[in-house]
């Protein structure tokens, strides 16, 4: 049961990072939820120690764990804008 509410917590995050982005448009419902996972293992990674969230299978409805899956995929596509165009959005 986490597994599956860490993949839809994943979507939602991937979705509101590729609103924030302007990458929605080129993103469907499948690479919203590999932004959103990879994003929150990124963001946990690099903020866990600072905000304290856990990971989107520990505690999915913690806003720190939240907040840390949401920039974690925000940093996740500005990565991949700066790969794809050379610059970051």
């Amino acid at each position: 049961m986490g597994l599956i509410l860490a993949l839809i917590m994943g979507g939602i995050m991937g979705w509101l990072a590729s609103k924030v982005m302007n990458r929605d448009a080129q993103m469907g419902i499948f690479w919203n939820v590999v932004v959103g996972c990879v994003g929150s293992v990124l963001g946990h990674f690099l903020l866990g120690g600072l905000l304290g969230g856990q990971g989107l299978r520990g505690n999915a409805f913690d806003p720190l764990t939240l907040l840390t899956a949401f920039i974690g995929a925000v940093i996740l596509l500005a990565i991949v804008n700066l790969v794809q165009r050379g610059r970051a959005r």
